[in-house]
């Protein structure tokens, strides 16, 4: 094929060489990740856990879903047909998309409970529960990707993927916002107070508060990455949905939209090594001497 018979052909190309790129660093980068979330124990566990079962999502996406995406974009350029690799590249990449929209609002979840229960946080939210709920959002993950087998058109999937992301996105920022109003009225509360600078250092419930303040920030950063990453897809869905002929340049968006949306399994590590000091050391100790 020459670059002169598909108009996407340049396209195709782009997204090829990004996602080769990508893919090494999402595999690098959350390898070294789930190392230093596995070494880490300054974070709670329960924290630790949802991190690592979303970095595991993300080193998915740069050990399976990229690979396949890169060999579909090969197929295209070179006009073969071949459903058995469309449908492998569904399954996969619908996988580790839901898993890491259902972990993400599992991670926003955990972050609303323990600013709202606060002391009773440990109690309730037991290494168990949060174990369950790890395995509870991978088997519907899982579910989700292989019933689109089975859905008759790419306008159903589009309407799933549409709802899905839709809850999630509205689940996750409603957490945020009530989270942000209760740390707002704590630190109201704390400066009704007249709360020193010494005597913050030595009170361990402020120091408590800080961190968690700050650990609640660190996810809010995941959020507002994932959001960026995503929601060009969600909004290509939605054009999908609505437009009833094909569309050349709504073919090209789709293309470069998938691409960020894999992007993002690059983008999470580097903000865990930012906002985390504990990860940022331990991820860097195997090339320190």
């Amino acid at each position: 094929m020459t670059e002169f018979e598909d108009p996407l052909y340049s396209s195709y190309v782009s997204n090829c060489v990004l996602n080769a790129f990508s893919s090494y660093s999402a595999i690098m980068l959350n390898s070294l990740t789930i190392q230093a979330l596995r070494r880490t124990s300054s974070l709670p566990k329960p924290l630790r856990i949802l991190l690592q079962s979303l970095a595991v999502s993300d080193l998915g996406v740069g050990l399976l879903a990229q690979p396949l995406y890169i060999a579909v974009l090969f197929k295209w350029i070179n006009e073969v047909e071949d459903n058995l690799l469309n449908n492998i590249f569904d399954v996969i990449t619908s996988l580790f998309y839901y898993a890491s929209f259902l972990g993400l609002m599992a991670l926003s979840l955990d972050r609303f409970l323990s600013v709202h229960l606060h002391l009773r946080y440990q109690e309730l939210v037991t290494h168990k529960r949060v174990v369950g709920l790890v395995i509870s959002v991978w088997l519907l993950s899982t579910f989700l990707s292989l019933i689109l087998l089975w859905l008759p058109s790419d306008f159903v999937i589009d309407l799933l993927e549409i709802t899905i992301f839709g809850f999630c996105f509205v689940c996750v920022t409603l957490f945020y916002f009530r989270i942000y109003r209760t740390v707002r009225r704590l630190e109201i509360q704390m400066q009704a107070l007249h709360l020193g600078q010494a005597f913050q250092n030595q009170n361990d419930e402020m120091k408590n508060f800080l961190r968690l303040k700050k650990s609640t920030i660190s996810t809010f950063y995941i959020y507002v990455v994932f959001m960026i990453c995503y929601l060009p897809d969600y909004c290509s869905a939605i054009l999908n949905v609505l437009q009833s002929q094909p569309n050349l340049f709504l073919d090209g968006f789709d293309l470069f939209t998938f691409t960020l949306v894999f992007a993002n399994s690059s983008f999470n590590p580097v903000i865990y090594c930012w906002r985390v000091k504990h990860i940022r050391h331990t991820a860097r100790s195997p090339f320190v001497s």
